[in-house]
């Protein structure tokens, strides 16, 4: 059934009183977009979004009162709007798992890129749905958002409609989007509609032709920020600085109005039956089918994780790789790796070009739907899609990062692309896996549990550099997130904790110093750390030492002297520069044999 103008309005309405009623409640909130941009929201979820296919992405996440007030009228299971920005009760931004919320949104242009990546994922389903995505003139100045727009245009996503928020303001004064926004969307590959965003007769064609493009749509929607109140028009009606009196009369004059809540009662009778359920795709894989096994010579752990991962998809694991146009040098791109093309998306990996932020934006998008996305670029890098990472984590998303490349051993790039801070930094990130595995057992252990983990994101660290293959010993558990990878020979005095591509160098340390010495791997701090106190003492004997080439001051949560880097690289050779940052055998073995005596 289509909604005529009357009932939209009505309908509006309603939305608008629930909205400023939650932000009532809780002190805070944004009134600007729940008035200005409710007849958007309002004409997508009566006339357009299949509720049994389609996705509805909030960009603008600060509109979350006017999304849980849609969502809530319009049946979805949230709890009251009086909990709204209260401890325990709905969040002040979208957060996925919330009944209705397709993406954790908020930190601006990261919901543009959720978009492109649900409607990439129905691309390569064959779904004939539909991905809305409402944004805001602050969306559009984001580099990720751009990064994503960019992406949909070469990969010709018609199933994609972006609707601008279009009030012209922003918290500082006027919004300082581009000068001509249609324009730079047309040279993107996208086709441009011009609405009145307050208007529902304009809404309603521009959307049609919208869903009849045969390019990604943007729907340019003038609207008046905080319309219908005395701030409006005014960059002051972005947040709560309407006076308490005229929130309150407002909010009586919206809820008077006409048939809007007897018409969303009837849209409600269907929205449980027709809820759209993520296609979650669950992965039927058992490790120990999948064959590898430890190489003589001496590999990097990059050609290891390539080797593993493409015995992955040769045993079926169903992964969308891809690679911010590094797969050459990352080891992603295999001999079972298809590429996906503009009109072609019968593959199962992804060119992203040089756009990082986007590729992790556009993969927690696929992830929100269901699909097991990974991607990859070099550790120094992980910093541009860093916010992406942070809300694949909050949001229990289980996206894949393969980072290459990661330590100083780079050598002659020099210190722009020597991660020092970045392993740390990453480790720091509640609910996200870390692996830095040093051999092929490792490397496995890593890819299985990124695969088997449904609730948390995952990072694989590798090295450029071949390293000696020190093979895990028999019966050790990796998935404790530490072993014994070389014992001492007699009473331990000093424990050397090495990861990666250090932990060849710690065992020769060890072989220098003699049989009092042990060498620890460390593939997973964060599962080290969740291990009981009797487990954790049982290998961290005596002295300990932390060899490992980045940022050194976490690591003295459990060693005694760190051996790391607290300084930006430098070029060079990268053994040249390796040694050059104290990381050499007989070096280390001869200040470790200073600090302990009897060693």
């Amino acid at each position: 059934m289509k909604y005529n103008t009357k009932q939209l309005t009505d309908m509006a309405n309603v939305v608008r009183a629930h909205a400023l009623s939650a932000i009532q409640s809780a002190g805070s909130g944004h009134v600007g977009i729940a008035l200005g941009a409710a007849d958007i929201v309002v004409a997508l979820f009566a006339n357009f979004i299949r509720i049994a296919k389609d996705k509805f992405v909030l960009s603008a996440g600060h509109g979350s009162a006017l999304l849980y007030s849609v969502l809530s009228l319009a049946g979805y299971k949230l709890p009251s709007l009086n909990t709204f920005r209260k401890l325990g009760g709905l969040p002040g931004h979208p957060e996925y798992k919330i009944d209705g919320v397709s993406a954790t949104t908020g930190p601006l242009g990261q919901g543009v890129g959720n978009a492109v990546g649900m409607a990439l994922a129905a691309k390569l389903r064959k779904s004939d749905s539909h991905t809305f995505c409402l944004c805001s003139d602050g969306d559009l100045m984001e580099g990720v958002a751009q990064e994503s727009i960019a992406f949909a245009g070469r990969y010709q996503l018609d199933n994609l409609i972006l609707l601008w928020d279009n009030n012209g303001l922003s918290i500082d004064g006027t919004a300082l989007t581009d000068l001509n926004m249609n324009e730079r969307m047309k040279a993107a590959g996208w086709q441009v509609f011009n609405a009145d965003g307050n208007d529902f007769k304009s809404l309603n064609v521009a959307v049609e032709k919208a869903l009849k493009s045969n390019k990604p749509a943007f729907v340019n929607c003038k609207t008046v920020l905080g319309l219908g109140s005395g701030l409006a028009g005014k960059a002051k009606a972005h947040g709560l600085a309407l006076k308490e009196a005229e929130l309150m009369k407002l909010i009586a004059k919206f809820s008077s109005c006409g048939a809007g809540a007897d018409l969303w009662r009837d849209f409600a009778k269907n929205t449980a039956k027709l809820q759209n359920k993520n296609e979650s795709q669950n992965i039927d894989f058992k490790p120990e089918n999948v064959d590898f096994e430890y190489p003589d010579s001496n590999f990097s752990t990059r050609e290891l994780s390539g080797i593993y991962l493409n015995q992955l998809l040769k045993a079926g694991v169903m992964l969308i790789g891809g690679s911010a146009d590094l797969s050459e040098s990352t080891n992603v791109k295999t001999d079972s790796s298809v590429l996906i093309k503009p009109k072609d998306f019968s593959g199962n990996f992804i060119n992203y070009g040089v756009r990082e932020h986007a590729m992790g934006a556009i993969m927690n998008g696929m992830a929100y739907v269901g699909l097991r996305p990974y991607g990859s670029t070099f550790l120094a890098f992980s910093d541009y899609l860093r916010p992406a990472i942070r809300l694949a984590a909050l949001s229990e998303i289980p996206v894949i990062y393969v980072f290459s490349h990661d330590s100083v051993a780079v050598g002659e790039d020099g210190p722009t692309h020597q991660p020092i801070e970045q392993l740390a930094s990453l480790r720091l990130i509640p609910n996200l896996n870390v692996f830095r595995p040093c051999n092929m057992g490792e490397v496995a252990f890593s890819w299985d549990k990124a695969v088997l983990d449904k609730d948390s994101p995952t990072c694989i660290v590798l090295s450029r550099q071949k390293i000696e293959q020190i093979r895990t010993p028999h019966g050790a558990d990796i998935s404790k997130g530490a072993y014994v990878i070389k014992p001492a020979t007699s009473v331990c005095r000093v424990t050397l904790i090495a990861t990666g591509s250090e932990v060849p160098l710690a065992i020769s340390v060890a072989e220098k110093l003699g049989g009092k010495v042990q060498v620890v791997s460390m593939p997973s701090v964060a599962d080290f750390r969740r291990q009981d106190d009797k487990y954790k003492k049982s290998i961290l004997q005596g002295f300990v030492v932390a060899i490992e080439a980045g940022a050194s001051a976490s690591w003295f949560e459990f060693a005694d002297a760190v051996i790391g880097i607290d300084s930006f690289g430098t070029s060079g050779g990268g053994e040249e520069v390796y040694k050059y940052f104290g990381f050499d055998a007989d070096k280390i073995a001869r200040d470790i044999a200073k600090k302990v005596k009897n060693v």
